[in-house]
């Protein structure tokens, strides 16, 4: 018998929540300690809040909002959290931050080469300004850096994506040069989907879902008007079903870097 899933340890709307609280309470000075005294919880507490582990009440942040002269800004984004939310996430959810914090990051993409590998000719072409190519730049450091360990990313790419016509010839040659160079890194596995049985997957868009350290999983969808972030089972397990499919239709890893160079020689050269 199949041993049942464990829940998820942590909610990541709660330790988006958490973080937001972590970073008001270090800017005051405050330790953990002092926050559970003026508030009659133990360290132990305040710490499990911050990690997304415990749900607190509405006067445990009506009590260090003001003390954190946070001016309504804790409290506003608690009554966000704990509102009647449709899409289960608060709007100022910080996937960035869910990003560089998980261990496995998976994602398909038909349309244009996820963020964490563009390059920045080609970045630029699609974001038009510079602050938000600079972010973008940043958050690529997650693949690269030493401490913490750099997340392994997993990418399923349309092989349309290669032909997908952006900026110019050099740009996407650039590109692609770069997705191959990216291929070789040891947490970085690139595969291309083909569609060459008639039965297409993934049409109901891009996707990122990423797999905590303790195995609790969260996905960012794009849609053509907003991202959507949940982890809702139902979608959690929808989203799985895709990612087998995808799979099947995906090249082996060699063959996909094959296929990359070819379109370069063919398309972009």
């Amino acid at each position: 018998m199949v041993a049942p899933r464990r829940r998820a340890k942590t909610s990541p709307a709660l330790a988006a929540f958490g973080r937001q609280f972590r970073r008001y309470r270090e800017r005051s000075g405050l330790s953990q300690a002092r926050v559970g005294e003026r508030t009659n919880k133990t360290a132990s507490f305040v710490s499990q809040v911050e990690s997304g582990k415990k749900r607190c009440k509405r006067t445990f942040v009506e009590i260090m909002d003001p003390v954190f002269k946070a001016n309504g800004v804790l409290l506003g984004l608690y009554d966000d959290l704990n509102s009647d939310q449709q899409l289960g996430f608060p709007s100022w959810f910080d996937w960035p931050d869910v990003e560089a914090e998980a261990d496995v990051l998976t994602t398909w993409q038909h349309r244009v080469v996820p963020g964490l590998l563009q390059s920045e000719r080609y970045a630029r072409k699609l974001l038009g300004n510079d602050e938000a190519l600079l972010a973008r730049m940043a958050r690529q450091e997650i693949l690269r850096r030493d401490v913490p360990a750099p997340v392994n990313l997993i990418v399923l790419l349309s092989d349309h994506v290669l032909e997908h016509f952006v900026d110019s010839r050099e740009t996407m040659r650039e590109q692609l040069e770069y997705l191959l160079t990216m291929s070789r890194l040891p947490n970085v596995t690139i595969q291309i989907v083909v569609n060459d049985d008639g039965d297409p997957a993934g049409n109901g868009g891009s996707f990122v879902l990423a797999t905590m350290k303790d195995r609790s999983e969260v996905a960012y969808l794009e849609t053509a008007v907003r991202g959507i972030t949940t982890d809702d089972s139902e979608d959690l397990v929808a989203l799985a079903h895709t990612l087998d499919r995808l799979r099947r239709n995906a090249l082996p890893v060699t063959m996909s870097r094959d296929l990359i160079g070819k379109v370069i020689e063919e398309k972009w050269t």
